[in-house]
Parts: C-alpha cells; structure tokens; sequence
C-alpha cells in the first residue's frame, strides 16, 4: 500500500494546486488562497469521514496531507505563471488524482462494513467533493453539475472494482484496472466533448 499512499498525497497535491490557482485568479489573499487549496485537497476525504464517523479525520490524523497542502499553495504563489502553462499536465494529475481518491474512498467504505452501493457513494465523495466545496465557495457552479463527465467516470470506475473485487482478483490489479478505467473515461470524454443528457433532452425532444 506504500504506492497507493504516494499516490494519494500526489493527488492531494495536485487538487492542492488546483484549488490555488482558482483562487488566486477570483483574487483572494493568501490566506483565502489557502483555504480553498485545502478544501480542494480534503474536503470530499474530510466529507466521507464525517459521514461514516471515521475518526482521526484523513488530515487530522497525518499531518503529511497539511505539509503536502502547504507546499502546494507555495508553489502556487512562486510559480503561478509557469504552472498555468501546465494546464493539460494538471488535467491529467487531475484525473489520475480523482482515480485514486475514488478507489481509497471506496476501500475505507468497504473496510468499514459498509453496504457496497453505500462504499461507492463514499469513494465517489471523496473524489469529488473537494471540488463541489472549492467552486461554491468561489461562486462558480460546480463543475460536476455543469457539463463534464466526472462524477460518472468515478461511478464506472467504482462499480468496476466491486466486481473485480468480487471475483477475487489480486488487490493491485483490481486497484491499476480500476483507476485505470476512471482515467481513460475521463480523459476520451474531454477529448471528444462528451456529456451526459440533460433533462430537456428526453425521447420527445426535436432538437
């Protein structure tokens, strides 16, 4: 599980990052800069925790996740102009950060006893939240409820751990196929500006 933990700092870092650089462009201090990095970063983990009455907290109980969080808004500050250029390599860090957040949330829901339908709400919770939080709180509609394909990229990705799960595969290969799946959804539904309906697109709609 040592990869999987680098990993998650690694995407805490990343939605760290994101999270500052949205601040800094509504023009918020530092000090709001980092609190949006923060809600960004453990938000929708903070979220998932208090709904399954997880205790210490993900960030209470290490500390690596604030140093990570810190180093971010940091870097931010210094380098905004240069990580702006970064913007497709962000995106991809982004997706790969939402894969592991989904699956982590998912495996702590199952570790805790919890019905599987219930496990993968929290995994997706955790992958998605953070953003919900970062976007309201920065007065933008959150992006899941927009436009982009998301929070259904996690959905699929979830859904495909439990039945490898179920099938018994090893853990790392549930885990790299899994987030694998989440990856590529996310990244061809970009690519090819695929949405999800909308309610006024129903079987009787014209246009």
């Amino acid at each position: 599980m040592e990869f999987i933990y680098v990993l998650d700092i690694f995407g805490t870092f990343v939605f760290a990052v994101s999270g500052a650089l949205v601040a800094s462009d509504k023009k918020f201090d530092l000090f709001g800069v980092l609190i949006i990095a923060f809600v960004t970063a453990v938000g929708g983990g903070m979220l998932r925790d208090v709904l399954m009455d997880a205790h210490p907290i993900n960030w209470i109980g290490d500390l690596n996740y604030l140093y990570t969080i810190f180093a971010a808004v940091i870097l931010t500050f210094l380098f905004k102009s240069k990580i702006a250029y970064l913007s497709k390599t962000l995106f991809l860090f982004d997706t790969i950060g939402i894969s592991v957040f989904t699956l982590l949330g998912l495996e702590k829901g199952l570790t805790f006893n919890l019905h599987p339908i219930i496990a993968l709400i929290m995994g997706m919770i955790s992958a998605v939240f953070g953003g919900v939080l970062r976007d309201v709180l920065t007065n933008k509609v959150p992006l899941i409820f927009e436009k982009e394909i998301y929070a259904s990229a996690c959905l699929v990705g979830g859904i495909s751990y439990l039945i490898l799960n179920h099938f018994k595969f090893p853990e790392n290969i549930i885990f790299i196929l899994s987030g694998a799946i989440i990856v590529v959804i996310r990244v061809v539904a970009v690519k090819f500006h695929l949405q999800l309906p909308k309610i006024k697109d129903d079987l009787f709609t014209n246009n």
